[in-house]
């Protein structure tokens, strides 16, 4: 499942994420984590897998340092910011564990903590709350089309995230 994600307080637009229901928690792939001290963190958020030079420095108070099982499995320890995040129409602050995800394909993954309550995910889909880019257009547009065309009883009270 996939979406486009924006955090709009670090100029971030359309960033694509992974939803990921089995995962609990939210990630971002950063690179450069600087400890600043008085509890704020400074990190580079690399927005493309193909384009090394397109990236964010952000600088971030430190909401809390959890631990967190992969899909290695071996349980690690990592720094969580707290951001809003928009996806689609539905804007919320989600806290986001800041980790290397360079070998992963997408630079974000969403938990069912930043879904929760408010999302309705719908595995057969993708990019159901964005429209996708030029390129990717015609392809998706039948998943669009189908989008608008819920009926209201679903809609009512929670987005669609597709994959």
């Amino acid at each position: 499942m996939t979406e486009y994600v924006d955090i709009p307080a670090w100029r971030i637009l359309r960033l694509r994420a992974k939803i990921d229901t089995g995962a609990r928690s939210s990630a971002l792939h950063v690179e450069n984590i600087r400890e600043l001290g008085a509890g704020r963190v400074r990190f580079d958020v690399r927005l493309s897998r193909n384009v090394s030079d397109r990236r964010v420095t952000v600088e971030a108070r430190v909401a809390r340092r959890g631990q967190v099982r992969p899909s290695s499995g071996e349980q690690e320890e990592r720094i969580f910011v707290a951001v809003k995040v928009r996806i689609g129409p539905i804007e919320r602050e989600i806290e986001l564990s800041l980790v290397d995800r360079g070998r992963m394909i997408f630079r974000m993954l969403i938990g069912r903590r930043a879904l929760a309550h408010a999302f309705l995910v719908d595995p057969g889909r993708r990019y159901l709350l964005h429209e996708p880019s030029v390129r990717k257009k015609a392809a998706s547009k039948t998943a669009l089309d189908a989008a608008r065309a819920l009926p209201p009883a679903e809609k009512r009270g929670r987005e669609r995230v597709g994959r």
